[in-house]
């Protein structure tokens, strides 16, 4: 018969034993209330949707009864995203550019402080020893300092460029920067398809879709062939400089079209440009396609700083500081009594 082992030491087998702070506790009625309250509610949405013949809101009616004669489009979605609460459509596309900020300023790489250079050699001493970067036996971590070299301006050297230039049966990993050239032709058929979907939503009027749908897809483009081709192929067009530069663009057109309707016409995002005779054409809405057009470069730009900020963030190597063995669920208690000790002493 096999004895108990000690408290916090896990026995091999014996799932009921784990050393370390207890697991959470989980309420799984409470969780099946919930999923049957969140199903109940979409059922209950479902249900009430409109039918072909219900009436239309009054919203909907109204966006009907000016997309047509007032902005000579067809589709009343992006008179409403546009122009009707094109005031909302400006504060979400600001708020998407201080996510953006936050982003790459939390991502950002250390700058070099010259006038401070002797504290930056004492915290490379500190980091030396707490973690010397050619310690042996850790294998895993060496593979992924390399990884992370490679994705770094210049990389690696002698990394190939393409798995085609490695030989059959070399072990795992691979380090070769692109993809297999199955992927690679993918890529490249997918691509141009994807970045024509992306300029049929931003560019026609009467059509559902506008520059934030088509700014994602652009980025899914980018992405698409970051995958394929890795970094250094894209590092000319992933440029910060030039992302920032787009975006900063974009949001001062978007800043001009309002701030010009509210001096030429009296309202903040009201149209001022010629209208086209024919809805169903690429200059119907006026400054609904402006305005269109602009949220393609900022939304773009945007989500492209944010994305390849975080892929080409930097990792902190230093172990975790060993938090000593587990205190115990009396540690506050006896403290609290050793402390009220100490007080009396003192008293006396």
């Amino acid at each position: 018969m096999s004895e108990p082992s000690p408290e916090g030491e896990a026995l091999p087998g014996r799932p009921g034993t784990h050393s370390g702070p207890p697991e959470p506790v989980h309420r799984p009625a409470l969780a099946a209330v919930l999923a049957v309250g969140v199903a109940a509610a979409l059922t209950a949405a479902l249900v009430g949707v409109p039918r072909e013949g219900a009436k239309l809101p009054t919203v909907a009616r109204y966006a009907l009864e000016i997309s047509l004669p007032t902005w000579h489009t067809t589709e009343p979605v992006n008179e409403i995203v546009y122009g009707t609460r094109g005031f909302d459509t400006f504060g979400e596309t600001f708020l998407l550019l201080a996510a953006v900020v936050s982003v790459t300023t939390l991502t950002r790489r250390r700058e070099s402080r010259r006038a401070q250079g002797g504290e930056q050699r004492a915290g490379a001493r500190e980091q030396e020893e707490v973690d010397p970067s050619g310690e042996a036996g850790d294998a895993g971590e060496a593979e992924a300092r390399v990884a992370e070299r490679e994705e770094q301006p210049g990389g690696v050297d002698d990394a190939p460029a393409t798995p085609d230039a490695i030989g059959l049966g070399v072990p795992a990993p691979e380090d070769s920067e692109a993809m297999s050239v199955v992927v690679r032709t993918a890529a490249r058929v997918a691509a141009p398809v994807l970045a024509v979907a992306g300029g049929y939503l931003v560019a026609w009027g009467y059509s559902p879709g506008g520059g934030f749908p088509a700014g994602a897809v652009m980025v899914g483009v980018l992405l698409l062939l970051y995958a394929g081709f890795g970094h250094q192929r894209l590092a000319p067009v992933l440029r910060p400089s030039l992302l920032e530069a787009i975006e900063l663009g974009g949001a001062l057109a978007i800043i001009a079209l309002g701030a010009l309707g509210l001096v030429l016409e009296g309202s903040f995002t009201a149209n001022f440009l010629p209208l086209a005779r024919a809805p169903d054409t690429i200059l119907s809405g006026g400054v609904l396609q402006a305005f269109s057009a602009s949220e393609l470069f900022e939304v773009s730009s945007g989500l492209a700083l944010a994305i390849f900020a975080l892929l080409a963030m930097e990792h902190d190597w230093s172990p975790d500081p060993d938090p000593g063995p587990d205190p115990g669920p009396h540690a506050d208690a006896d403290a609290d009594a050793d402390a009220d000790a100490d007080e009396d002493e003192e008293e006396q």
